[in-house]
């Protein structure tokens, strides 16, 4: 790479590069996922899916109730009603309850009388039908748990995203700056050249034409390098959006800021992929796991609307004691209860048939998805690293290309110099050698670019 580099600079005049700062590919990597708006929306995944599981865990939450209800008419007190107590649901759909309930009043009716002390009770509710095994809860948190999972797939697949658009603006202003240096450099040695040819003509050396040829080759390279600094100006403001501090402020690039020099591009071939190579980083992609991931969701959904489909079977049982001293368990039996059993049923259960059969359909659709998505990463996976062997091909052929019109120049300088050719060849061949030192750097940069694309679509920019 070494002997490349000099002689994409041989011909002309190095400028000076010690009051340049270097912004190596690494620490723009480094600054973007440290800093940058995205990146930091991506950590939000981790702590929605953490909060999620929180607000599903909220239903199994003990829960304190109170009701009092109470009517005074004409001076008397019709009743009183006061019911309060505890409620834990538990995993397992059982509920526990404890309580106190105390009714008074002139018009109360009998059944709902309790003694002067109240009444205390514990018991248990159970669903022996409809909800036994799963139930709206147990589903949530199920699914919940399930998202938190996914959410950290997704940060990562959000921080790929991001890091590939990085990575494509940096390579672009690495190609703009280099291929501006080239031009540039080209520009001031044409003018050195006029200035050369102008003084032998005046001298005699050279005829007078030779002038007219020698300001054109400077009007041509002017021209083209202005275009390459427009781009580069405007690839430094793209790459620019990347760049935040700590609190969250764009940042903006100075003008003696450069990317790295052309000898630090890697070009060798850590990514040759062997079948099971690619086989496992498909069946490891995030993307599809988090697929898989909404289809484990989807059949948790699935097991809650096949739930619906049997009856509703609830058995409640509660002890029931007088308190004395306002001990609740003084005196307790277990002959003084209550319990209750309610039973319900849809007769022709079609709107649960119904919607248990969508909800294997969502299941069915997902899975046509996964299997599409998985031969479509495949099909990318491997169109990316065809593409990165062969733009490692076309370095290796331009690299080529770059030192035999370097010989091809230095060849017709020795015989300008001796008076064998002309002004015109020696320009057609710096000319050649200069698109040859462009087409060089352009395909460095495909290469690179190519190189993300691989790791992209490996979802191995994180």
């Amino acid at each position: 790479m070494k002997h490349i580099v000099y002689s994409l600079l041989t011909i002309c005049f190095m400028q000076s590069a010690f009051s340049q700062t270097m912004f190596s590919e690494e620490r723009f990597y480094a600054l973007v996922i440290q800093n940058h708006p995205l990146a930091k929306q991506a950590d939000l995944k981790i702590q929605f899916g953490e909060k999620s599981v929180l607000k599903a865990r909220g239903g199994f939450d003990p829960k304190l109730y109170n009701q009092l209800n109470q009517k005074y008419y004409a001076g008397s007190q019709y009743y009183s009603f006061l019911n309060a107590g505890l409620k834990i649901p538990t995993w397992y759909g059982i509920e526990v309850k404890s309580g106190f309930e105390m009714n008074q009043g002139a018009n109360l009716n009998p059944e709902e009388k309790t003694p002067n002390g109240g009444l205390w009770y514990g018991g248990v509710s159970v669903s022996l039908g409809q909800g036994m095994f799963i139930d709206q809860r147990r589903s949530e948190l199920k699914k919940a748990k399930i998202y938190q999972q996914s959410t950290y797939f997704e940060q990562k697949l959000q921080l790929n995203e991001l890091m590939y658009e990085a990575g494509y603006a940096y390579w672009n202003w690495f190609l703009a700056y280099h291929s501006t240096q080239v031009l540039q450099n080209a520009y001031d040695l044409a003018r050195q050249r006029f200035e050369q040819v102008k003084r032998m003509a005046y001298l005699g050396d050279r005829p007078d034409i030779d002038t007219l040829e020698a300001i054109i080759q400077v009007q041509n390279r002017e021209a083209m390098f202005r275009n390459y600094s427009t781009d580069f100006q405007g690839t430094g403001f793209k790459l620019a959006t990347f760049l935040w501090d700590e609190n969250a402020a764009p940042l903006e690039l100075d003008s003696l800021t450069r990317p790295n020099e052309m000898d630090s591009v890697s070009l060798n071939k850590p990514y040759i992929l062997l079948n099971e190579e690619i086989d496992s980083a498909v069946m490891n992609h995030p993307y599809l796991s988090i697929t898989n991931y909404k289809i484990e969701s989807l059949e948790v959904d699935s097991r809650l609307k096949r739930e619906a489909l049997k009856p509703s079977l609830n058995l409640s049982y509660n002890l029931i004691n007088e308190p004395v001293n306002y001990n609740p368990v003084t005196n307790l039996s277990i002959n003084n209860y209550k319990w209750g059993l309610t039973f319900e049923m849809p007769v022709l259960l079609r709107k649960e048939r119904g919607d248990y059969a969508m909800a294997k359909l969502k299941i069915q659709d997902e899975q046509y998805n996964l299997d599409n998505n998985r031969a479509y990463i495949e099909f990318k996976i491997r169109n990316a690293s065809v593409e990165y062997q062969n733009a490692l091909d076309q370095v290796a052929i331009y690299q080529r290309t770059a030192e035999d019109t370097y010989r091809l120049l230095e060849a017709e300088r020795l015989m300008f110099e001796s008076g064998e050719s002309s002004l015109f060849l020696i320009n057609a061949r710096e000319t050649a050698f200069i698109q040859a030192k462009l087409k060089l750097i352009e395909v460095m940069v495909k290469s690179q670019q190519a190189l993300l694309s691989l790791k992209y679509a490996l979802a191995q920019l994180v």
